[in-house]
């Protein structure tokens, strides 16, 4: 009985682990609308951003849903992928680029 119950904890937790990173930061950018994931716009007015987005250079600081991005050159690495848009009412969020980590956020 207590095998069985430490394979379901392990099972258990082996699903959380590996769901944890679904919203995940590291952005792919593509040049076509029908493959991505968001259509972006970005702006250049902090106040009117759903996220206020921060370029890393690790990897490893790309969190879930912090608006702390590294942007990836392979689309098979991306746990999201971005289409840029000229246009605000195309858009399904809007990002301001910050300089600095702190300001980082995700308000979806």
């Amino acid at each position: 009985m207590t095998t069985l119950l430490k394979i379901a904890f392990f099972v258990c937790i082996f699903g959380v682990l590996s769901t944890a990173d679904i919203f995940g930061q590291k952005v792919y950018v593509t040049e076509w609308r029908s493959e991505a994931d968001y259509t972006v716009y970005i702006t250049e007015w902090k106040s009117e951003a759903n996220v206020v987005a921060y370029i890393t250079k690790w990897k490893s600081e790309a969190k879930p849903r912090s608006g702390i991005w590294y942007i990836t050159e392979w689309k098979s690495e991306a746990d999201i992928k971005v289409y840029y848009t000229k246009w605000k009412s195309e858009a399904d969020i809007r990002v301001y680029f910050t300089q600095w980590k702190s300001e980082a956020k995700w308000d979806l």
